[in-house]
């Protein structure tokens, strides 16, 4: 099973809050929301069928936290909650025992042991959306495939950035791309070893 992260980003690197300011997760951080002045029906349309695309969505414990209630809520709209609520979910969690969002499995433990098993299942998509702390990790562990990025023309000036200021190095190999008529740019790429140097 591949193993694809898809993530929202503004063009300074920031993961956090692109829906709005939720004081629970991003306790002080006032500048959340910006991903949705700058959607348009085509760029939800792009986001929408990437989320149609898996066989399983992994999350982490934040973002089902998060998306459960909303989005568990919304089962029977033909949008985003039909897409993740009705599909298998991996959600990783040292804490959470029993989930109550429907077809929802806890990874704890070794989860890169875990992780790897279920990407060992013949075919299919496992996606990652949202948990950008989930996300990299995944990347520096060497466990995701592709990186579905969807980049904001926006400079919000803090917050938590999806790249460390230092860390892993990789080489990205492009697979495709679409800009959107507010701006931005989702582009897909296959993570491809360590980059070269001149």
């Amino acid at each position: 099973m591949k193993l694809t992260i898809h993530i929202q980003l503004t063009l300074d690197g920031v993961a956090q809050a692109n829906g709005g300011n939720n004081e629970t997760t991003d306790p002080g951080f006032t500048r959340g929301g910006w991903a949705l002045p700058l959607g348009d029906e085509e760029g939800v349309g792009y986001i929408l069928d990437a989320w149609r695309r898996p066989d399983a969505f992994l999350l982490g414990r934040k973002t089902a936290d998060l998306f459960a209630p909303y989005w568990g809520s919304q089962v029977g709209d033909g949008g985003f909650g039909d897409a993740i609520t009705l599909k298998p979910k991996y959600i990783v969690s040292n804490t959470l025992v029993d989930p109550e969002w429907q077809n929802s499995t806890v990874v704890s433990g070794d989860v890169a042991a875990a992780i790897r098993e279920l990407k060992a299942r013949p075919g299919g998509e496992l996606l990652v959306v949202g948990s950008a702390s989930l996300a990299a990790w995944l990347l520096q562990e060497g466990l995701a495939d592709e990186l579905d990025l969807v980049q904001f023309p926006v400079i919000v000036g803090e917050g938590r950035r999806f790249f460390p200021e230092h860390g892993p190095d990789y080489a990205l190999e492009l697979l495709s791309h679409r800009v959107f008529a507010t701006g931005v740019v989702a582009q897909t790429f296959r993570v491809a070893g360590r980059p070269e140097y001149a």
